[in-house]
């Protein structure tokens, strides 16, 4: 029995869509209407996160975990740490991806320093998670200029995942500072990949175009008026892109 529960909506061929980091599979509702009126959507939570927030696992574990729901080829995609882990399946499980498209992902941190950087001070977060709690948290999250182009939202707000341990063990397992570098190995992804980013998230654009040109079969594109997290403030147009590329 799997760890990770799956909720489905619409009808169509099928569409799996990983959250992204403080997220649940309640998230992006509008987002998640529109990809709804031509395909069957899947969600679910991810480890540390809503429902299984008790559920802690590394990124390959949790990739591990959402190829176990796949009894056959679909098409995957994700948002940021979602995006991260539909990369990972992809690599671990190509037979179960038909085809992949990634919202503000990245391949991870080249340098070995850069990246054990990274690793401490998402260790320090996740201990400042704890210290403060998941409500005192979130508004910080929220605050950052990374997510200065959203509205406030309560409906959104309250999709988010509200356990403090839960999103700190999401940190320490599976934050950009444990990703293995992928840049080479993104070369052995067979899937067709849409790579998407936020027009004023430069440096998620940039990175885009890099997984782009990295794997054997993709394309970018850019989600005008949009920052990191392209789908809340334009859903409309993120839909668009995924659904002209599923077509």
């Amino acid at each position: 029995m799997s760890l990770l529960k799956v909720e489905r909506e619409g009808d169509g061929p099928v569409f799996v869509w990983l959250h992204g980091f403080t997220q649940t599979s309640r998230s992006a509702a509008r987002f998640r209407s529109i990809l709804t009126e031509t395909r069957e959507l899947w969600t679910l939570d991810l480890p540390g996160h809503g429902t299984a927030a008790t559920v802690w696992a590394s990124l390959d574990e949790c990739a591990d975990l959402v190829a176990d729901l796949l009894d056959a080829p679909c098409d995957l995609g994700g948002y940021s740490f979602g995006g991260r882990v539909a990369l990972h399946v992809a690599l671990r499980h190509p037979e179960v991806v038909s085809r992949l498209v990634l919202l503000g992902a990245t391949r991870g941190i080249e340098d070995p320093s850069q990246r054990e950087d990274r690793r401490r001070r998402d260790d320090a977060l996740a201990d400042h998670i704890e210290a403060v709690g998941a409500d005192t948290f979130l508004g910080e999250w929220l605050a950052q200029p990374l997510f200065a182009d959203l509205e406030h939202d309560p409906e959104e707000l309250a999709s988010r995942s509200h356990d403090p341990r839960g999103l700190a063990e999401s940190l320490r397992r599976c934050g950009t500072g444990t990703q293995a570098w992928l840049g080479e190995r993104i070369r052995a992804i067979t899937a067709p990949t849409l790579a998407l980013a936020g027009e004023l998230d430069h440096k998620f654009a940039s990175e885009a175009r890099a997984i782009a040109t990295g794997v054997p079969d993709g394309t970018a594109a850019v989600v005008q008026h949009a920052g990191h997290a392209a789908h809340l403030a334009q859903p409309d147009l993120t839909a668009r892109h995924v659904n002209e590329f599923l077509i």
